[in-house]
C-alpha cells in the first residue's frame, strides 16, 4: 500500500508556477506532451542539448549563445555545452538595475543593512575597479576569508565580472584550514572581515590574516571590509586596504563584463577535506548559471520579487547558489550568526518579518528544531512562504512530520541532493508533483540520474539501495580540478567506479513512486556480515528515542569482519544506562532489521562535524582505528575527536 502524500500542489500553483509555462512552451515548439514531471524529466536527458537549449530561452541568459549547444555528448567527462557561448555569470546577476531590493543582510547580533539592485551595481563597479587598479585579470584567483555579508557577495561579483575566479572560506575557519585551502590556488587579492560574530561572542579576524599573508606568498593586496568594527585598525597588516575608505575615492558608477567561454573558471569551491587536503573543484560560468536559474525556476518556483533565504556560510555551496537567484530577480536574506542565539527560533523571526517565500537549510538544523520540540507555526505569521529546502545530510521521516506538523502545514517540502562536486542538485523538488513521506520528489532536470548495483547494473524502484549515478553529462560537471594537470584525480573521484558513468558516492534508493531516499555517503556505509546498511537508515530510528538528540555510527573491523559501533548525545546531562540502551536496540530491530542493531552503543558529549555541519562518520571511523585523521582544521569541532579515542569498550 503506497502512502497517502503529505502535501499535493493547489491548482493554482500548478497552473502558474514557471515550470509548467516551461512545459507549456516545450510542448509547442516540440509538438510532444507530457503527462507528468517523469515524463519532462525524460525528455530533459532523452533531448539533453535541445531541453539545455529552451531552458536558455526561457530563463533570458544574458550572453552570445553561439550556434551549437552540445558535442562529445558521449563522452563523460569530454562533452562541452555550448562551445561558441561566449557568457559572464556576473552580468546575469546584475540584470536587475532598479530601486527593488537586492539583500536584506542581518547580524547575530540584530543589525540589519540593505541594498538596492542599483546600489548593488555601483558597489559592485567600484570594486571591480579596485580590483583592476590592484591588477586583477582574467584567470586570477580572489580569496574570500568572509562572513556571510552584502560585501562578500559584491566580492564574488566583482571579481566575475572581470574573469577572475572567486573562492572563498568562513571566518571561522583556522589558519591551517585556509593555507590548505587558498594555498593550493595562490590568490592574488584577499578580500576579508575584521572579525565576526557568534553565540553572542565577539571572534577578531586581524591577527589570523596577519599569520595567513606571511604564508601566502602569491598575495599582492588585501581589502578590509568593516564587520565588526566601525574603524578597524590595519596597521599590522601588510598591504592592506579599508574597503570603505576605497569605495569613497572611486566614482565610477557602472560595471562592465568580460564575458568568457561557457566552461571559464568561476568558481573554486573546497570539498570537505576529512580524508585529505581539500579538493579544489573548479566551476565555469555557463554551466553554474545555467543549473542554478534551472534549479530556482524550474524546481522551486523562485519569481521576479520573491524572496529567497538560505541559512548558509560562505564555505558551503548553498551560499554560491543562493546568489544566484539575482539572476532570477528575486531578493537575497541573508544572515551571519549562529542559528540558536540568542534564542531557537531566530531564523524563523527573520524570515516571516521579511515575508522570505524560499526558506533553506541543513536537515540538521530541522531534526534540532525537533528534538527540542520547537513550534513554529503558532508564532509566526508564514503565510509568504511557499517552499522550504532541506540538504546537507538526508532528512528523515520524522522531520517530515515535524515540518507539516510544526512549521507549516500548506508548503512546498522539498528535500535535496548533490553537493560541491556539482555546485547543483542530482534530486531535488518540483512543484507539480506530491510528497511523500521521507521522499525526495525526484531527479532534475538535466540529470539522468540512476541507481546501480556493485555490478553496475541499474537497480528498479521498490527493489532495493544501490550507487547514485549520472549516466550522461551536465553543464554544471567540475570543468577541472585545480593544479590536476593530467585529469587524473578528477577522473579518479567520479569515474574509477564506473567507466563513462559519474559515480558520486551515495547510497541510495527508488521508490514505488518514483521518490528517492538516501541513505548517506556510500564510502561511510555499514557492512556487517557483508550486508550494506546506510547510517541514515539507523539514524532515523534512533532519533525517535526522546532522550536522543543526535548519533553517529561507523563501523570497526571486528574478528575479520565489521561490526556497527553507535555513538549518541543524550538531552539535559542524561546518562546511558541498560535499559536506555535496551530500548535503542528495539526500536533500531523494529525499524529496520537485526542487521541494523550496534554491537556497540556508547555515550558521547559530542559528535564531531565540518563547518557546514555535516557529520563525520570517516573521521570518527580513523579515530577508532587508531589512524591519523587528515586535516582536522576543515572541522568546526576538532576537540570532539577525541571523545572517541583509545576507549576501553571498543577493545572486547
Amino acid at each position: 500500500m503506497i502512502d497517502a502524500p503529505l502535501w499535493t500542489p493547489s491548482e493554482k500553483l500548478m497552473s502558474s508556477c514557471h515550470l509548467t509555462a516551461f512545459q507549456k512552451a516545450v510542448e509547442t515548439e516540440t509538438n510532444q506532451s507530457f503527462a507528468n514531471y517523469d515524463d519532462l524529466w525524460r525528455y530533459s536527458i532523452d533531448h539533453m542539448g535541445d531541453f539545455w537549449s529552451r531552458f536558455w530561452d526561457y530563463a533570458g541568459v544574458i550572453a552570445e549563445k553561439g550556434s551549437r549547444t552540445l558535442i562529445n555528448a558521449d563522452q563523460m567527462p569530454g562533452a562541452q555545452f555550448f562551445p561558441d557561448a561566449k557568457i559572464n555569470w556576473a552580468e546575469n546577476m546584475l540584470k536587475r538595475r532598479d530601486d527593488g531590493i537586492a539583500i536584506i543582510a542581518r547580524k547575530e547580533k540584530g543589525q540589519e543593512t540593505q541594498i538596492t539592485f542599483a546600489e548593488l551595481s555601483k558597489r559592485v563597479a567600484k570594486l571591480q575597479n579596485l580590483l583592476r587598479h590592484f591588477g586583477v585579470t582574467k584567470g586570477d584567483r580572489v580569496a574570500g576569508h568572509v562572513p556571510n555579508s552584502i560585501e562578500a557577495i559584491i566580492g564574488a561579483i566583482a571579481t566575475s565580472s572581470l574573469g577572475a575566479i572567486w573562492c572563498s572560506a568562513s571566518p571561522d575557519f583556522g589558519l591551517q584550514g585556509l593555507l590548505d585551502r587558498f594555498g593550493q590556488i595562490e590568490p592574488k587579492v584577499l578580500i576579508t572581515c575584521d572579525g565576526y560574530f557568534y553565540s553572542g561572542k565577539t571572534i577578531d579576524c586581524l591577527e589570523k590574516i596577519k599569520n595567513l599573508q606571511a604564508q601566502l606568498p602569491s598575495l599582492e593586496k588585501t581589502i578590509v571590509f568593516s564587520f565588526v568594527n566601525d574603524t578597524p585598525d590595519l596597521s599590522n597588516l601588510e598591504n592592506a586596504v579599508s574597503l570603505t575608505e576605497q569605495e569613497s575615492y572611486i566614482s565610477v558608477s557602472e560595471p562592465d563584463f568580460e564575458r568568457v567561454e561557457f566552461n571559464h573558471p568561476l568558481f573554486i569551491m573546497f570539498s570537505s577535506g576529512t580524508t585529505g587536503i581539500p579538493k579544489c573543484i573548479v566551476h565555469g560560468h555557463g554551466g553554474t548559471l545555467l543549473q542554478h536559474m534551472k534549479e530556482h525556476q524550474l524546481q522551486c518556483d523562485v519569481r521576479t520579487n520573491d524572496r529567497v533565504f538560505y541559512f548558509t556560510t560562505c564555505g558551503w555551496m548553498m551560499w554560491n547558489w543562493q546568489i544566484t537567484a539575482l539572476a532570477s530577480g528575486a531578493t537575497l536574506l541573508i544572515y551571519d550568526g549562529s542559528p540558536f542565539f540568542p534564542k531557537a527560533d531566530m531564523l524563523w523571526d527573520y524570515t516571516a518579518r521579511h515575508h522570505a517565500t524560499l526558506f533553506g537549510t541543513g536537515a540538521k538544523y530541522i531534526d534540532a528544531l525537533k528534538s527540542n520540540g520547537i513550534n513554529i507555526k503558532d508564532k509566526f505569521d508564514l503565510s509568504a512562504l511557499k517552499t522550504i529546502t532541506s540538504t546537507g545530510s538526508p532528512l528523515v521521516h520524522e522531520s517530515f512530520d515535524y515540518v507539516y506538523q510544526s512549521i507549516k502545514s500548506d508548503v512546498h517540502l522539498a528535500s535535496i541532493s548533490g553537493g560541491t562536486d556539482i555546485i547543483s542538485c542530482f534530486v531535488i523538488g518540483n512543484p507539480i508533483s506530491p510528497i511523500y513521506r521521507g521522499e525526495i520528489q525526484g531527479a532534475g532536470l538535466g540529470f539522468a540520474v540512476d541507481i546501480f548495483d556493485d555490478s553496475g547494473r541499474p537497480i528498479p524502484a521498490g527493489k532495493g539501495s544501490g550507487e547514485l549515478v549520472c549516466t550522461k553529462s551536465f553543464p554544471s560537471m567540475p570543468v577541472k580540478f585545480w593544479n590536476d594537470h593530467d585529469g587524473s584525480k578528477y577522473k579518479k573521484a567520479y569515474f574509477e567506479r564506473f567507466e563513462n558513468i559519474w559515480c558520486h558516492g551515495d547510497w541510495i534508493e527508488r521508490t514505488v513512486h518514483n521518490g528517492l531516499i538516501i541513505h548517506g555517503r556510500s564510502d561511510a556505509t555499514l557492512n556487517p556480515g557483508g550486508v550494506r546498511i546506510g547510517t541514515a537508515e539507523i539514524y532515523r530510528q534512533v532519533e525517535q528515542i526522546p532522550e536522543v538528540l543526535e548519533c553517529i555510527a561507523v563501523g570497526q573491523h571486528w574478528q575479520n569482519d565489521e561490526r556497527v559501533i553507535l555513538f549518541v548525545r543524550l538531552k539535559d546531562d542524561l546518562v546511558l544506562n541498560d535499559d536506555m540502551i535496551a530500548r535503542i536496540k528495539k526500536q533500531i530491530k523494529e525499524g529496520t532489521s537485526p542487521r541494523h542493531v550496534p554491537a556497540r552503543i556508547l555515550q558521547v558529549s559530542d559528535i564531531p562535524r565540518t563547518k557546514s555541519n555535516k557529520i563525520v562518520e570517516l573521521a570518527v571511523r580513523e579515530v577508532i582505528h587508531n589512524r591519523p585523521v587528515k586535516n582536522v582544521e576543515s572541522l568546526a569541532n576538532p576537540e570532539a575527536l577525541e571523545l572517541y579515542r583509545d576507549l576501553e569498550a571498543l577493545q572486547s
